[in-house]
């Protein structure tokens, strides 16, 4: 009978409520590892740019940012859950590999993942923050290492894109601002009347796609 791949595999070297334990302790920490060491955290904070540059407050709301980048990241990130599933998971559900080995072998295609993206001044600072000697090889580099320099670069190409994505946004303010100012319209704030503006110019260019797709380009090369 062929084992269902949702069926917790049972490692001879740890106890029934030791394996429990683990499996709680992992779902405590998913959702965090999720926000963090995936696309998400990117996705989301672009996504928060660009509602802040459109000025339109809660539309899109946070349920939809977030149910999109969520779907982005899971399209981003199935080559390397497949990985993981394949070299880790299936060997440790057959009882081929101890959980230790299978932890390692899970870690590979996460540290490439991360490997991609994280900027090497940012490894080289966690390096030197944790005292550790550099590696021969990038391969060799620990996820405790990775991890925080990945949330680290991750971050700085956030802000970049989003301060980007202001630039447009901002001129169509200004230039709003400085004629209803001439002409002494002064009933109406200026960014009431350049909302319509912004919002025309994001549907006209075709904004959504030229974004997402210019972010989806960068992530998956």
């Amino acid at each position: 009978m062929t084992p269902s791949p949702f069926h917790l595999p049972n490692d001879p070297t740890l106890s029934t409520s030791m394996q429990i334990l683990l499996l709680m302790t992992a779902l405590t920490l998913l959702p965090a590892l999720i926000v963090c060491l995936t696309p998400f955290l990117r996705l989301s904070i672009v996504l928060h740019f660009l509602r802040q540059a459109l000025g339109t407050q809660t539309v899109p709301s946070n349920q939809v940012m977030i149910g999109l980048s969520l779907f982005l990241s899971l399209i981003i990130m199935q080559p390397v859950l497949a990985d993981v599933y394949q070299q880790a998971w299936l060997p440790l559900q057959d009882g081929k590999i101890t959980l230790q080995q299978a932890t390692d072998a899970g870690a590979k295609p996460m540290r490439g993942f991360l490997l991609r993206f994280a900027n090497e001044k940012d490894i080289r600072l966690f390096l030197e923050i944790s005292k550790s000697p550099a590696p021969a090889t990038p391969s060799e580099l620990s996820l405790a290492t990775l991890a925080p320099a990945y949330i680290l670069s991750e971050l700085k190409v956030g802000f970049q894109i989003g301060a980007i994505l202001f630039l447009p946004f901002l001129v169509i303010d200004i230039v709003v601002a400085s004629v209803s100012l001439s002409i002494g319209m002064v009933q109406l704030p200026p960014v009431m009347i350049s909302a319509p503006f912004k919002i025309l110019l994001f549907v006209v260019v075709d904004g959504w796609t030229l974004l997402v797709g210019s972010l989806m380009k960068g992530l998956v090369q």
